[in-house]
Order: C-alpha cells, then structure tokens, then sequence
C-alpha cells in the first residue's frame, strides 16, 4: 500500500482532531493510527482507532506495531491538572512518553517523531524578549516534565534512533467550552462567551499580553513538521512556534467585533500569579523555526476568524440569535 503510516497520540483532542482532519485530506496517508481514551468516529478506512491510556504498554504496541513513518505526539496531562497530579504527569507526560519514543524507535527505521512542547518551558520570569537564545526556566510540572521529554527526545536523535522535531505550541485558540485542565482556558472561554452574547470576567489585566495561534495554523504545522527538512532545525530539535503576541483587550476587541457583541460584557480580575504565567509574555522572535518555514497566522483578525470556523460558529448564526453554547 503506498502512502505513509503514521500514529497520532491525543487524537481525539482539540489539536488531535484537526491534525487527523488534515493528514486524510493530504492524500499520502496509507494508515492513521489514532491513539486516544475518547475517540470520535471515523468513516475513512485508512483510520485505525487504538482506544486507551498510553500508559498501558498494549497500547503503545499498538501505536507502534510494524513500525511507523512519522509518530505525532499530542497526548499529555496539561498544565493545571499535571501541577495538581505530579504522579499522574510523571506516568503520562515522562514514563509513558519516554517508553512510546523508544517503542516507535525500536520498530521502525529511524521514524520522524513530531512531540508537541509548551511555551512553558520558558516559565514566568521571562526577560523584555524571548528568542532562541532565552534560557529554559520552567515554572510548573508541566513545563519540566515537557522540557525533560525535549531532551530526551534530542537524545534519541543524536543517537541516530529517531528524526526529531519538537515544537513548542503556544496558546491555541479556541478550544471547545468545558472542562481542559488547562489555567489558560480563559482565552478560548472568552470566544464562547462573546459569541453566546454573555458577561465574562477575564483573570488577567486588560494589557496582559499572551502568545497565540489558531488551531487549524497549529494543524498545519504540525502537518508540515511530519514531512519538511529536518536538516533545517536547530541541533537541540527544538523550536518555538511563531505566533502572535496580543493584548487581551486586543483579543476583546476583535473576537466582539467578529460576534456583533459588546464589549462591555467583558469585565477584568487580574489574578497576579496567573496573568505573571500565562498573560504577560514579552515580544516573541523564533528565527529558527521562521528559517525552518514555520508560520503564525498573520493578524488578529485572522486568527480570531479562524478559531470560530474551527468552533463550527458562523457569523450569520449568531446574527439571526441562534447561538447558545456557553
């Protein structure tokens, strides 16, 4: 069978989902291996669901199983929930992560592994610019653990076992509403709610400053990732992702202006040790991953415009009032 093999762990996140999307529209795909807990249905074939928790060894032999061309590694305890769980992050985010590289390294030739890392590496004291030089000081578990799987990873490559690419996503927009285990889901909480013309109180300041992508700019990333040069990366393999750099009023303002809602049903609650992680992040430069052909989304409106087709929200839905998810 011609085409490519390729296993996608967290598929059926928010990332995960659009990433798998992408990847069957592409059209060199002879197999997706889609790992998660909670799967949605598929109707393609060439998508082989693997339900389970990746820290059970069946299941990443299954991930794995006749080897694989390009490992996509999504699934992760995030943020909020790994500070709460060290135990839980320490299985997930570093035992299981680590075991499923060297699974996918030992069954196949040299496959490419693409691992999803966070801008919390840099953690919350962060200088007047961060660029590919700042130094890496993470502030939570999560953070650490996501930096110890970016060295262990660039390891494994320097070894000659793997081809790796890890990126470090910034804050992806807009996440479906409910529950993610993530201290940064006020950003995508406002996008429901403006849409759902309903008050929201932000935990940051007004002139907090967050880094940003939409998802489907995050998908397509992570689907040029699987295939580009590798010899462009850097030698750590490790790059931040371009994104922009907005002020939370900024963001009001133009996710209101998309939804027709206004934006004094927008009121702030500066939460100061929250806004000093996750809302005040200086101007960003990434000239590795630029070089290496990564992209941002342009502009605001743009990303704002894409996170709501992402949402499955149109602008004539919510002009005629239909809109009620909040």
């Amino acid at each position: 069978m011609a085409g490519r093999t390729i296993t996608v762990t967290g598929a059926g996140g928010f990332v995960g989902r659009r990433l798998v999307d992408r990847l069957l529209a592409s059209g060199d795909i002879a197999a997706i291996r889609a790992v998660d807990a909670h799967l949605p249905e598929y109707s393609d074939p060439r998508v082989h669901p693997i339900a389970g928790d990746l820290t059970d060894p069946g299941v990443r032999g299954a991930a794995t199983a006749g080897g694989v061309d390009v490992l996509y590694h999504l699934a992760a305890v995030p943020g909020g929930a790994a500070e709460g769980n060290y135990e839980l992050s320490r299985a997930v985010n570093v035992d299981a992560t680590l075991a499923l590289f060297e699974s996918a390294a030992a069954r196949s030739q040299r496959p490419r592994i693409v691992y999803t890392s966070t801008i919390a590496v840099f953690g919350a004291d962060l200088p007047a610019r961060v660029d590919d030089a700042t130094p890496l000081a993470p502030g939570m578990t999560y953070g650490a653990h996501k930096l110890m799987m970016e060295i262990a990873l660039a390891d494994l490559h320097r070894r000659g076992m793997v081809d790796a690419v890890t990126l470090r996503l910034p804050g992806i927009l807009a996440r479906p509403m409910g529950p993610s285990g993530m201290k940064s889901a006020f950003m995508s909480e406002l996008f429901h709610h403006l849409a759902a013309h309903r008050p929201f109180v932000v935990p940051v300041s007004p002139g907090g400053t967050i880094w940003a992508m939409s998802v489907d700019r995050c998908a397509a990333n992570l689907d040029y990732a699987g295939s580009f040069d590798g010899h462009a990366m850097p030698a750590g393999r490790a790059v931040t992702l371009p994104a922009l750099r907005i002020r939370l009023d900024e963001l009001v303002a133009a996710v209101a202006d998309w939804a027709g809602a206004d934006t004094d049903l927008i009121s702030y609650a500066p939460d100061a040790p929250l806004e000093a992680m996750f809302a005040a992040n200086p101007p960003l430069e990434t000239a590795a991953a630029d070089r290496a052909g990564f992209k941002h989304d342009g502009d605001v409106a743009t990303l704002v415009a894409a996170a709501f087709a992402a949402l499955g929200i149109e602008r004539e839905t919510l002009k005629d009032g239909l809109f009620t998810n909040s």
